[in-house]
């Protein structure tokens, strides 16, 4: 049997399947916090975690460059709207943006190995802000670091 999830052109599915022990135990693959979305507590759980990742972008000279001081609170919707998609949540952010084409929305900005690794290091803390079980931590932080990476458009400096 094959993914049938849609693929970005970075390979990574656009919605994870997490199974859960309930989904498991119950064979039905539903239940009650089925999505990872909901397992992490919601819309309350990621807009937490970008207001608290973009704190630390507001203090990051190379970072904070790339967002206009205007439109910061509109970076934080987008990112929070993706999140929750991506995790199982609304699907609003496609409704309003269409497909979320990451890496073709980066690709105006300069995203080389040590903005990636500035990103990371501010969504790390955000993340360890969540204080997530283990299991919901490393799910997270896989997804956001295969992202980061898969963002990166050049080597220059």
């Amino acid at each position: 049997m094959t993914d049938a999830s849609p693929q970005p052109a970075s390979g990574i599915p656009l919605i994870p399947v997490v199974p859960t022990a309930g989904a498991a135990a119950s064979g039905t693959g539903e239940a009650a916090g089925s999505t990872f979305y909901e397992q992490l507590g919601g819309r309350p759980t990621f807009e937490k975690l970008v207001r608290e990742f973009y704190r630390g972008v507001a203090s990051d000279p190379v970072l904070v460059a790339m967002y206009p001081e205007e439109d910061l609170e509109g970076a934080i919707q987008r990112l929070t709207g993706f999140l929750e998609q991506y995790w199982g949540g609304p699907t609003t952010y496609s409704q309003e943006r269409g497909h979320p084409r990451l890496r073709m929305r980066h690709n105006p900005f300069k995203v080389n190995p040590d903005a990636r690794d500035r990103w990371l290091s501010h969504m790390r803390a955000a993340v360890d802000s969540l204080q997530l079980a283990p299991l919901q931590d490393a799910t997270l932080w896989d997804y956001l670091e295969r992202a980061a990476h898969a963002m990166v458009n050049t080597f220059d400096e």
